[in-house]
């Protein structure tokens, strides 16, 4: 039980951070440091509890003290439950380490406050994850919830609290769709814990219900198309750190949600289910990335790239519930496998991208790529960072990003030449969905790092950029690091998630490793080896370094410092590439893609119902007012003038009404009840 020991541990780190950061209120930098140690200490704790969980595979269970009668404080450690555990655990401390140094750009903003409502956050998701009792499930998304939204708002201007408003209207109406949907399983199980939703009786409507209200209301929160609105507003305005742990956990509650309802509870036994969520995740990734590619704000642009990556992972899911309903386990496992793997992908490279341009943002103090330029010179080991990243997210070999893309392509192939009439369709189009996805993507992480790392400064703040602090670099790095070591290290590391998929299908483990390789249960169909490609572009970079050192001549006596070559015109700054130029020939070919964008995006439909409740508000005051209020007032006010001739203030006056009331009541027979 020592696992469920630490997994306390680190949530009570998370809340000792909120309140120390609460009592330190007067001094923000000691708030922020001790926030931030105990935040550290919290996810380390974390990892400490997940993996070995992870890797027994063993679920444990334990029923805590609950105050309330009616629900049962149930926490079930599986290995679901440990996997997300360790996601969290992984991106916390990296971002609790970069914001030793990086919230000293919020000082005089409230930092007490942001460091209470980031440990807070941290730690309803952790407890969220495992709780196994639907009352306790929905606190803790609630906390979950309010805490980010807090925390979107910290600049408290007025486009961050137009952004908090749009994603706490969204996020609060994916909450009631849950709860209706978890009310549904309550009625048919007759208890609100998740072992019994697993044995609820439901007819096949009252299922398939069930399913589309969970798959929206937690598709809110996971930012799949249609209600992906919030995040391009939201991240943005979020402080980097925390603008990275919405986008690489926070977001993945949401596919959570989806996988715990969709199979854990009612097994995915309709093959439509999982059609609707592939074909939700092949649409959101190829929107995503192409409306990301017409960003020019940084953050932005990495929030369209969530929706796009949320989309890769759903294709997983869903393919592993079309393979579950078909009774293909191996089909199922594999999918999973490609989702989940994603899921921690995502989390690593999304966390290093949105802290790496947290980082630029604090030397340059613009969110705008078209001000930065030149930045590898003076920031290199951000820029070094930063470039793994952005191949990592793009899919290159051997990152990361590219092991998990390689088992949904597998998952993809095997289903479309072993499964039926609908899966032979379904999987060639997801297979060219995922490679538009993948194409675009390249291209617009090519235009990132080009126009804010490559060429000359676009302004001046980019000219006096500096490396930032230690403690940073230090986030960045380690996440940095990972990417690597989860692409390099995935024949060791691929085998224990697909041991987590296989808990999910119910069905034995497969394949996925044959040594140093990686095979999707069959090496017949593909056989993939990350340390050699790993190996041989090490080689490929080594090997013309050295010739050109060995056989290299003098260098040029003369460098050229002149304006660049314009082909004969004279040189003008607005004659270089620019992040709008670079994807205007895109802009231009998809215009009715980019207008759908608008009427898929619910917003504007919350902000409209939002002011015309404001304004039945409004009428609705002064009408009861004018119409309740004030005409009672007014008869109460000739009433009393009406009685004010009783009233002469002469004392014999009063005796004399007192002397009448006496005879009133000797002529008023009452019953005492006395014989």
């Amino acid at each position: 039980m020592i696992e469920l020991d630490l997994l306390m541990l680190s949530i009570l780190l998370y809340l000792a951070g909120a309140g120390l950061s609460l009592i330190f209120h007067n001094d923000e930098r000691r708030a922020a440091h001790v926030s931030g140690v105990l935040c550290a200490l919290g996810g380390i704790a974390g990892i400490a509890a997940a993996i070995p969980v992870l890797l027994s595979g063993d679920a444990i269970t334990q029923q805590l003290y609950s105050p309330f009668t009616f629900a049962d404080c149930v926490i079930r450690f599986d290995a679901l439950s440990a996997f997300m555990v360790l996601v969290i655990s992984l991106l916390v401390v990296a971002c609790a380490v970069y914001s030793l140094s990086y919230m000293r750009e919020y000082e005089g903003k409230g930092v007490w406050a942001m460091g209470f409502f980031m440990n807070v956050f941290i730690a309803s998701m952790v407890a969220l994850v495992v709780s196994d009792n639907a009352f306790y499930f929905i606190v803790f998304f609630e906390m979950m919830s309010l805490a980010s939204y807090f925390l979107v708002i910290s600049e408290q201007d007025e486009k961050a609290v137009k952004a908090g408003l749009q994603y706490f209207l969204i996020a609060h109406a994916g909450s009631v769709l849950i709860m209706i949907a978890f009310f549904i399983l309550y009625r048919q199980s007759g208890s609100l814990n998740f072992a019994d939703f697993k044995t609820a009786d439901l007819s096949q409507w009252q299922a398939s219900a069930v399913f589309l209200l969970a798959f929206f209301g937690f598709g809110a929160k996971a930012g799949m198309i249609t209600l992906h609105g919030w995040l391009p507003q939201a991240h943005p305005a979020a402080p980097s750190h925390a603008s990275a742990l919405m986008s690489g956990v926070m977001v993945k509650i949401g596919v959570f949600g989806i996988v715990k309802v969709g199979i854990d509870f009612l097994g995915a036994d309709t093959a439509w289910w999982g059609y609707v969520v592939l074909a939700f995740g092949g649409v959101s990734s190829v929107l995503g990335v192409m409306y990301a590619l017409a960003e020019h704000d940084i953050k932005r642009l990495l929030a369209y790239h969530t929706v796009e990556n949320v989309g890769i992972i759903l294709m997983g899911v869903g393919i592993g519930m079309i393979g579950i309903a078909n009774d293909q386990p191996v089909l199922a496992t594999l999918g999973l496998l490609g989702g989940l793997y994603h899921l921690l992908n995502h989390a690593v490279f999304k966390g290093l991208l949105f802290l790496g341009a947290g980082s630029m943002i604090y030397r340059v103090h613009t969110k705008d790529m078209e001000k930065m330029g030149g930045l590898a010179k003076l920031m290199p080991y951000t820029a070094l960072a930063f470039l793994i990243g952005t191949m990592a997210i793009s899919a290159l070999p051997p990152l990361n990003g590219f092991v998990s893309e390689w088992f949904i392509y597998q998952s993809l192939l095997t289903m479309s030449k072993e499964g039926t009439f609908a899966m032979s369709i379904a999987g060639p189009i997801a297979v060219v969905m995922l490679a538009i996805t993948g194409a675009l993507a390249c291209m617009c992480f090519v235009k990132v790092y080009g126009i804010c790392f490559s060429g000359a400064a676009r302004s001046e703040q980019a000219t006096k950029a500096t490396e930032v602090p230690k403690p940073m670099v230090f986030g960045t790095m380690s996440l940095a690091v990972l990417c690597i070591v989860l692409g390099v290290g995935s024949p060791w590391i691929a085998p224990t998630i697909s041991s987590v998929a296989s808990s999910l299908v119910n069905s034995d483990a497969i394949t996925v490793t044959q040594g140093a390789a990686l095979i999707p249960d069959n090496g017949a169909q593909a056989i993939l080896s990350t340390p050699v490609i790993a190996l041989t572009l090490l080689g490929l970079l080594l090997v013309p370094t050295l010739i050109l050192a060995i056989f290299k001549g003098p260098k040029l006596t003369r460098r050229h410092n002149n304006d660049p070559w314009a082909c004969g015109y004279g040189y003008e700054d607005r004659m270089t590439v620019s992040a709008g130029g670079f994807t205007q020939p895109l802009r231009a070919m998809f215009v009715p893609l980019y207008a759908i964008r608008n009427w898929l995006n619910p917003a504007p439909l919350f902000a409209l119902t939002l002011d015309k409740t404001k304004a039945g508000a409004a009428y609705i005051e002064p009408f009861f007012d004018n119409r309740v209020i004030l005409p009672v007032a007014r008869f109460v006010l000739r009433v009393g003038k009406r009685l004010q001739w009783l009233q002469y203030g002469d004392f014999r006056t009063y005796c004399l009404y007192m002397v009448i009331a006496l005879l009133v009541l000797l002529f008023i027979p009452v019953d005492l009840g006395v014989n």
